[in-house]
């Protein structure tokens, strides 16, 4: 199945707006269902294709999204837009079709410490449930992604050794999803890292005779995530996840924050001759409204420091 709005070409680089779920899901502010899909609507007109709407999970553990159906009975359908859900379980993945999400995200964590904080069960037994919801969401014509959370650093246990996931690669990649995401949930991540690691989910990959794109999610706790993303360009990755003024964070992460921000993102590859496809003054718009709804001062750049040259020039 083929990526919604792939941006595969060489010289463009696609970009996941996950502002919605992952960049809410932390915030202490819960947004109102209207301010949900006014969200997402920004996010449309500012030129996102692919957008993490929100998660099927249970309210009680992440209530920022639990008005998850309601926000996607109220979405505006454009053509070429697709609207992601993130799910756990069948519970999950049984909501999000009644939804009419376009894809789903499913996560597995590298560590058994942490994945039993986020969802309950190990590593192994995520690999298996996420090898099920994959197959059930295929079949329903869904496009799938696994993401694979703590790829480069865990909060509880530390280095995750390359062999380690290199042994969560090989489970994830069997269980057939249409696209593989490495996620470095807690910030930790260099961009030695992100070669050596894109280069073995490459490798375990033609090892078990697939070619699945891969995708990178990032967060900017250490300022790393813009050269995070270079490194993931230059190695040849077509989608980034990103959220719109850097907002984001795991609730069972201790100390963790923002994704890396979306207009940094457009910033730093509108000047790189890359294309996004994403409006950087409308993007940035959109920062200074999520900061008053929210109600607090956002970590991405552009809003304070503008674009280069400015508009008065």
């Amino acid at each position: 199945m083929t990526a919604p709005d792939a941006t595969d070409r060489l010289g463009r680089m696609g970009i996941v707006e996950v502002a919605p779920r992952d960049g809410l899901q932390n915030e202490s502010t819960i947004l109102s269902t209207a301010d949900k899909v006014e969200l997402v609507e920004r996010a449309v007109r500012a030129g996102a294709r692919r957008i993490e709407v929100t998660s099927f999970v249970n309210p009680a553990r992440v209530p920022q999204m639990a008005d998850a159906d309601e926000v996607m009975a109220a979405l505006p359908r454009p053509d070429g837009v697709s609207y992601a859900g993130l799910v756990m379980n069948d519970r999950g993945l049984d909501r999000a079709l009644g939804a009419g999400v376009d894809e789903v995200d499913v996560v597995v964590v590298a560590t058994d410490t942490f994945c039993l904080r986020n969802q309950g069960v190990t590593t192994e037994e995520a690999c298996r449930q996420a090898a099920a919801l994959v197959g059930r969401a295929r079949e329903a014509g869904l496009f799938t992604t696994v993401t694979i959370g703590a790829a480069f650093g865990c909060p509880f246990e530390g280095e995750v050794p390359e062999e380690r996931l290199r042994e969560v690669l090989g489970r994830v990649v069997d269980g057939g999803p249409d696209e593989l995401a490495l996620a470095d949930t807690i910030g930790v991540a260099v961009p030695t890292q992100v070669t050596s690691r894109l280069a073995l989910a490459r490798e375990v990959a033609a090892g078990s005779g697939v070619d699945v794109p891969l995708r990178l999610h990032l967060h900017d706790t250490r300022h790393t995530g813009v050269a995070n993303a270079v490194a993931a360009h230059a190695a040849g990755v077509r989608t980034l996840d990103a959220s719109i003024g850097g907002t984001g964070g795991c609730p069972f992460a201790p100390n963790a924050t923002g994704n890396v921000a979306t207009e940094d993102l457009v910033y730093l590859f509108d000047r790189m001759g890359v294309d996004t496809g994403l409006d950087l003054a409308t993007t940035t718009v959109t920062t200074a409204w999520l900061e008053q709804r929210l109600g607090k001062r956002l970590p991405g750049a552009l809003l304070r420091a503008g674009g280069f040259p400015s508009e008065s020039q």
